[in-house]
């Protein structure tokens, strides 16, 4: 295993060759992917998950990184279709990409459960 380093739009990216997959992945905080094995995580596969938590929990160093490992385009796809985006991420990511609240498949599927807490 190695670590590459690019820069991008005055930002350093890390990013890690494994050997064995010959495949590159974003260095991300393992707190993200507390759920499950972090070092078996496919990113070409999980691309809607990882995108997911990276935006509803990451921090900007976090943001940074999937930018230039994934590109604004695909993360742009992928944000579309996620299930549920809080109302600050929601709110965020339409600014971002300059996209209308109602074409986010989360601001278009009810909840199962309408409100646990009222805050």
């Amino acid at each position: 295993m190695c670590l590459l380093v690019c820069k991008s739009d005055n930002l350093f990216v890390y990013l890690i060759l494994n050997k064995s997959e010959t495949a590159m992945r974003p260095v991300l905080r393992k707190e993200l992917f507390w759920d499950v094995d972090y070092k078996s995580i496919n990113y070409k596969k999980n691309a809607r998950f990882i995108i997911g938590r990276v935006v509803t929990r990451g921090n900007l160093d976090d943001w940074n990184n999937l930018k230039a490992f994934y590109g604004l385009d695909r993360i742009k796809s992928e944000v579309i279709q996620i299930r549920y985006l809080d109302k600050i991420t929601l709110s965020f990511l339409s600014a971002i990409f300059q996209i209308k609240k109602d074409k986010f498949r989360c601001f278009n599927t009810e909840p199962s459960i309408k409100a646990l807490w009222d805050y």
